[in-house]
């Protein structure tokens, strides 16, 4: 139980760092705003499956 708690707040962790790095990429490349949002949508979820399934193959080893 406290294995789910502590991997919680690192996904939580991630995803705001990741976000963040995002927002910067966009900044740098120059992104207009119309597309950020696909960028940020895009990136969310190909991180969100990563830690669905490094959650999964803690969970059941």
């Amino acid at each position: 139980m406290f294995y789910i708690l502590i991997f919680i707040v690192f996904a939580i962790f991630t995803l705001f760092y990741v976000n963040k790095m995002t927002n910067s990429l966009c900044i740098q490349k120059e992104i207009p705003e119309d597309r950020q949002h696909i960028v940020f949508r895009t990136i969310n979820v190909l991180i969100t499956i990563l830690l669905v399934s490094s959650f999964l193959e803690i969970l059941l080893t």
